[in-house]
């Protein structure tokens, strides 16, 4: 409550300038007057001249006591907390962390800011969210609960610029200034923190100016894009700080692989020095495409404070410039001719063919070298140059006789590491091809045993049967785009047994079957991180010559291999489901993995979360798909290191329970990624935000130096009581003036 003395509400500020000279004018010549008269008792003269002229101001201003009761509000003052993975670095060396720092500034401020609304505030990679006492976000969705992998401060500021809420009067930015954005070069320009129009100044809280004894993996990056059987250059920065010694580093790039110790691509050695950074450049080949894992680590130095950021997990997308297929026939006939044929026509497709003219048991009257075209070098291929190929196609071939048997061990090995591996049939495929019993029947979609080596072949003539799953899936698409419902005539098959747990059975025989289920004809199977393609048949080809290809243009031949080799390769196009790890993968905090299933995919989920190197499976769940939208998996916790993720979506809308083809992504977990590669805090970028925006840069224990702005007054409430009535005014005015006329003529002033 304030209190104070003013004139009448009527004189207003001209009236009490007048009157206030009018009577000060009137004691000046009072004064002058005495001082020229010398008069005896000349003071009683002066006493009542001012006490009348007083009087009179009095009775014209007629003074009120004013009592002012104001309701003041504080002003809004918002506290951005960095909420990035840095933040959990320790602020000091065996210290707690900088995030537990900025709570104990957070608690300071709270108890500080009587005078102020506080709001606390988190930033990371999009707009600023409200946060609670514990700096946790208020609304405990699963977005906001994920780890925070950026600390993008512009994005925050823009935010809060175009706010509908409102504005701020200041902005307290506790952080230990390692920001994405603004970039150390544009830290100094106000323009450019997304601050627009607004003049709030950010006073800014480093929570720490400690620089740990560290030596880490700054950045890896590739020199252009990645692809298949290429060396490309992988460029690894290695830098050290705290004043750590790094004379000699040593960096290794490894591939991690299913089962197994990672495979090394590459080694160097680095020399960063004290207090600096350097770069090495390591030639690297992958010959799998799709996603693959990498890890590349260094040795750690003596001394060295944090050794999580001395390896990182990195995921490249390789691409394929072109595809090599390696074809091996047993012999030249109408379907060899055609998959020939349409290889040879792709440009996007390296094929080297080989193709068996005789068995070594024909009698032909003639010496093998007088026969042969080219030997064929099946111990060099299978032992030196397979790694080199993206698939093998092996059509109508017999490996006992052309001495592919001890190479199937090895076959089944590349299959497994990621290669690709179709058999298509004929008289010496599958069982009559001695493959029964071998390491590479393991690897084949379907059943094969002794039983159906005997039974070779079925030489009847059937049309194959299009299965619910085969109606959905897309490596069908292009071909039912063609010919639709129906399809040729197929002059016999290969019998095979049922399909392997979790294959997928494209088309089946009408009539053949082991254990109540038809007899695959077309199956699709995962083996390890490679992908395999079983085709009992060897009259495909009649999808390109016979009058039923003619009626669809010879178009029909295209699109059947189009998809088989698409799907692969991995090909998104032909892929059942889109996976995704948004955000990406941080170790011991609960991961999402998103699911993107084509339309109309009905039924449950079987998910499988398997640790690269180990060859065990991590985590395993079967969850409903949604019907609008993706369908979101909640992973656990999942320590550093490599993961593949596999998905099989359960049965089609109105179809049976056989799964879909099988989905598979290749990520990495690691324990701070980017945001731990450089441990250095940045104040010098946060004293340069404070100067820009007339800031003040405080320490954690000199808080009480925030300067706080001053409250706002809203509404107030007044209380006017009068010194005197008016007319007690008149009447001591009249009675003073009397008197004073009095003393004047007493002393022969009048």
């Amino acid at each position: 409550m304030k209190t104070s003395i003013i004139p009448a509400g009527d004189v207003g500020a001209t009236g009490l300038a007048l009157a206030v000279g009018v009577a000060a004018l009137g004691l000046l010549l009072l004064g002058v007057e005495l001082r020229r008269a010398r008069a005896p008792r000349a003071w009683l003269v002066g006493l009542t001249g001012a006490l009348a002229t007083f009087a009179l101001l009095g009775a014209v201003l007629r003074p009120a006591h004013v009592e002012t009761d104001g309701l003041t509000v504080g002003p809004r003052v918002l506290v951005l907390v960095d909420r990035s993975r840095s933040m959990d670095l320790p602020a000091e060396k065996g210290g707690p962390t900088r995030l537990e720092r900025a709570r104990d500034v957070v608690e300071a401020l709270a108890a500080k800011g009587q005078s102020v609304r506080l709001a606390t505030l988190g930033f990371g990679a999009g707009k600023a969210i409200p946060l609670g006492e514990d700096l946790e976000p208020v609304e405990k969705d699963r977005a906001a609960s994920r780890p925070v992998t950026r600390s993008d401060l512009v994005a925050a500021l823009e935010s809060l610029e175009s706010s509908a809420e409102e504005p701020p009067r200041a902005i307290v930015l506790v952080s230990d200034g390692r920001l994405d954005r603004p970039t150390e070069e544009h830290a100094a320009d106000r323009s450019s923190l997304g601050l627009g129009a607004t003049t709030v100044p950010v006073h800014v809280v480093p929570v720490t100016r400690h620089v740990p004894s560290d030596a880490s993996i700054r950045d890896v990056r590739t020199a252009g894009a990645a692809v298949a059987h290429q060396p490309m250059q992988l460029r690894v920065e290695v830098g050290c700080s705290g004043g750590l010694a790094c004379d000699k580093v040593g960096v290794v790039a490894r591939e991690l692989v299913d089962d197994g110790e990672p495979e090394v691509l590459a080694r160097g050695e680095v020399t960063p020095g004290k207090d600096a950074s350097a770069t090495i450049e390591l030639s690297v080949t992958l010959h799998r495409a799709g996603p693959r894992v990498l890890e590349v680590a260094i040795e750690s130095p003596k001394g060295d404070e944090i050794e999580d950021n001395d390896r990182r997990f990195v995921t490249l997308e390789v691409a394929r410039d072109r595809v090599r297929i390696l074809h091996i026939a047993g012999r030249p006939t109408y379907d060899v001719r055609a998959l020939r044929m349409y290889l040879k026509s792709d440009e996007s497709v390296d094929v080297v063919a080989f193709f068996i003219l005789r068995t070594p048991t024909d009698n032909v009257g003639a010496s093998p070298s007088e026969l042969a075209l080219i030997p064929f070098p099946v111990d060099e291929l299978f032992s030196v140059h397979l790694p080199s190929f993206d698939a093998v196609v092996l059509q109508d071939f017999n490996a006992e006789v052309y001495g592919l048997t001890k190479h199937l061990d090895n076959l089944a090995k590349y299959v497994g590491s990621g290669g690709g591996l179709i058999m298509v049939g004929g008289p010496d495929a599958f069982g009559p091809g001695q493959y029964a019993g071998t390491p590479l029947a393991g690897v084949l979609p379907v059943k094969l045993t002794q039983e159906h080596a005997k039974r070779g072949v079925e030489l009847g003539w059937f049309t194959p049967e299009v299965t619910r799953a085969g109606a959905a899936a897309p490596v069908l698409g292009l071909l039912r785009d063609v010919i639709g419902e129906s399809f040729p005539d197929m002059p016999g098959t290969n019998v095979v047994g049922p399909a392997n747990a979790g294959a997928t059975v494209l088309l089946s025989h009408p009539v053949l079957g082991d254990e109540g289920d038809r007899m695959p004809i077309l199956a699709l199977g995962e083996y390890g991180t490679g992908r395999t393609i079983s085709l009992t048949v060897d009259g495909t080809h009649r999808l390109l010559f016979s009058s039923f290809a003619a009626e669809r243009a010879g178009r029909a031949y295209g699109a059947l291999w189009d998809g088989l080799l698409g799907w692969l390769m991995r090909d998104p196009r032909f892929e059942s489901t889109t996976l995704e790890v948004p955000g990406g993968c941080v170790a011991g905090v609960p991961t999402d993995l998103l699911l993107r299933p084509l339309p109309g995919t009905d039924g449950d989920a079987a998910v499988s979360i398997m640790r690269l190197g180990t060859g065990e499976t991590a985590f395993e769940t079967r969850v409903p798909i949604a019907q609008a939208g993706p369908t979101t998996v909640e992973l656990p916790a999942l320590p550093a290191g490599g993961y593949a993720a596999s998905v099989q979506i359960g049965k089609q809308a109105g179809a049976d329970s056989s799964l879909t083809p099988a989905t598979r992504r290749d990520f990495a977990c690691e324990k701070g990624g980017d945001e731990w590669s450089d441990t250095r805090p940045d104040p010098a970028r946060l004293e340069a935000i404070a100067n820009a925006t007339k800031g003040v840069v405080l320490a954690p224990d000199k808080l009480d130096q925030l300067p706080l702005p001053e409250p706002t007054v809203v509404s107030t409430q007044r209380k006017s009581t009068p010194l005197l009535p008016p007319w007690a005014w008149t009447t001591v005015a009249a009675a003073l003036v009397g008197a004073h006329w009095i003393a004047r003529r007493r002393v022969g002033l009048a």
